[in-house]
């Protein structure tokens, strides 16, 4: 089985307040990016990475995974403006031969890989297969910018997380659709789910696969990460 990562890392990371790219930001010395890579090449399926940067970025990447001389195929392709555009220029570069596409956050740390093999395993049987967890806290649906419209029952929710894994086929074909569409989804799954054409697979994830976006959330990936060398 041909699997490939993608990793989009060309978001500009505003939300985090600085002037670095929050995938590049440094946790315990190396670059989150650096960290979301390593639990990849750890992943015995995974054939190839593609990271998908800006271009002024592409240089110092280069480098940068050159320190980590890492012992599968790593390649670039240059990021767009939106998550999914870049994710859209990683795909055109992929081979006829892969078989599996998986999308990973750059700034998704702390995915294990357990974790990473077995999204991997669904999507290889059903198609389309995504990490996600049950919300613990209740959730409500508001019809104003201040007002409840309803309680949404917790037991049909989820928290969509990534590695999203797909057949390639169906994952260009998805894409191909949202552009024809001028759709813009906020991840590959709702782009997936819009053909209609298989059900989406969550497999369990777990609450410290944190997305690293705010400043708040660089403290509590100092203590995952305490931990879990521990």
């Amino acid at each position: 089985m041909n699997v490939s990562v993608i990793i989009p890392a060309a978001g500009l990371g505003t939300r985090m307040g600085r002037d670095s790219r929050k995938q590049f930001l440094e946790l315990d010395g190396s670059p989150i990016l650096v960290h979301t890579l390593r639990k990849f090449l750890q992943c015995p399926s995974v054939k190839e990475i593609v990271l998908a940067v800006r271009s002024e970025d592409l240089d110092w990447a280069k480098e940068l995974v050159a320190s980590v001389k890492p012992a599968k195929t790593v390649r670039f392709v240059e990021g767009g403006d939106t998550r999914q555009e870049s994710v859209q220029n990683a795909l055109d570069s992929l081979a006829a031969d892969v078989d599996l596409v998986a999308v990973h956050d750059a700034v998704r740390p702390f995915i294990q890989p357990e974790t990473i093999e077995k999204v991997i395993a669904e999507a290889a049987e059903t198609g389309a297969a995504i990490v996600g967890i049950v919300p613990v806290d209740t959730v409500k649906q508001m019809h104003k910018m201040d007002k409840i419209k309803s309680t949404l029952p917790r037991e049909h929710l989820v928290l969509a997380q990534t590695p999203q894994v797909f057949k390639l086929d169906l994952l260009r074909d998805a894409f191909a659709a949202a552009e024809a569409d001028n759709f813009t989804g906020t991840d590959e799954a709702s782009l997936v789910e819009r053909l209609e054409r298989v059900d989406v697979t969550v497999v369990q994830g777990s609450d410290r696969n944190i997305k690293i976006t705010k400043p708040t959330d660089l403290d509590l990936a100092e203590l995952f990460l305490k931990e879990e060398r521990a």
